[in-house]
């Protein structure tokens, strides 16, 4: 038995909504699951990491499914497991829980599914330690997570932007910035002016997002938790931010931790992105441009 896994890449945050906002988008991982009796697990990639991710037990998606085949309480006795790798690695688009549910997605399929979606969904977020990124990519779209009396509770909000489109431009300068340093350098207090800012825009994204109002999204996608001390350390990116206004952006954000950019707009706009591009470009950076829609749907797994 074949099992095919697709996974989304995921914008986090989106301006305010730090650690509970996370977008779903149409760039997509996808991989094939052989069970096999030889006791070997055989992991190969094309694309986005190949020759430089693990391709042995280390690898963060032959963990991920080794982490179910535990939680199944079965013995794992041969895989073999092909990546095809369009999301970018270390990125800010949500590689890392992309890799995490295909792994558990994947053997969970091949045990025959004795793990329900929210199971599943819990494990990853429990596993990730945040859900911003991994419950988009689950459900895809907009959604929203809160924890509640210890539980993370998910919820995919409408963003069918019915009243505009909205397209999404994506510039990923080549500059190491891991998540747990990006994490590292936020401060452990914040203002309750702080807070209150980014509480009240957070709503108003998720709007925004709904209704396709660029304009109110450019007013409400600013945020004073985490993009002050995260977009300095990036060459660039604060320039690039306003280059991509500049060239027509309705709104721009750090993607995630970063250190890619996102910049939303009504229509593709090449402009926009290599406006971006040059302003990483001045500062001793390469970056590579990704134009993208919002993905409805989220992972998807289907027997080959």
């Amino acid at each position: 038995m074949k099992i095919l896994v697709k996974v989304p890449a995921t914008t986090a945050n989106l301006g305010p909504g730090f650690d509970a906002l996370g977008l779903a988008l149409n760039l997509w991982n996808e991989t094939e699951f052989i069970a096999t009796d030889d006791k070997q697990i055989i992991l190969s990639i094309d694309g986005e990491g190949a020759g430089k991710l693990p391709t042995d037990a280390n690898n963060p998606i032959v963990d991920a499914a080794l982490q179910v085949y535990d939680m199944a309480q079965k013995s794992c006795n041969g895989l073999r497991i092909h990546c095809i790798n369009r999301v970018p690695i270390g990125s800010g688009l949500g590689s890392s829980s992309a890799a995490m549910l295909t792994g558990m997605l994947g053997a969970n399929a091949l045990l025959g599914d004795p793990f329900s979606q929210e199971e599943i969904l819990k494990l990853a977020i429990e596993t990730e330690g945040h859900p911003d990124n991994v419950a988009p990519a689950m459900l895809g779209g907009l959604v929203a997570s809160i924890v509640h009396e210890e539980r993370v509770i998910s919820l995919k909000l409408p963003a069918r932007a019915n009243h505009g489109q909205i397209h999404l431009t994506v510039v990923w300068p080549e500059f190491d910035f891991p998540t747990k340093q990006a994490r590292a350098i936020l401060p452990k207090q914040v203002e309750r002016k702080d807070a209150i800012y980014n509480i009240s825009r957070a709503v108003l994204v998720t709007e925004a997002l709904r209704t396709g109002d660029l304009e109110l999204l450019g007013k409400a996608m600013t945020d004073a938790l985490h993009q002050p001390f995260r977009i300095p350390l990036i060459p660039g990116a604060q320039i690039a931010m306003e280059a991509a206004r500049k060239a027509g952006a309705a709104a721009v954000a750090l993607s995630g931790a970063g250190p890619s950019l996102i910049a939303f707009s009504s229509k593709v706009d090449k402009g926009i992105g290599e406006a971006m591009s040059r302003a990483f470009e001045k500062a001793g950076l390469t970056s590579k441009i990704f134009e993208l829609q919002v993905s409805h749907e989220g992972a998807e797994v289907s027997i080959l």
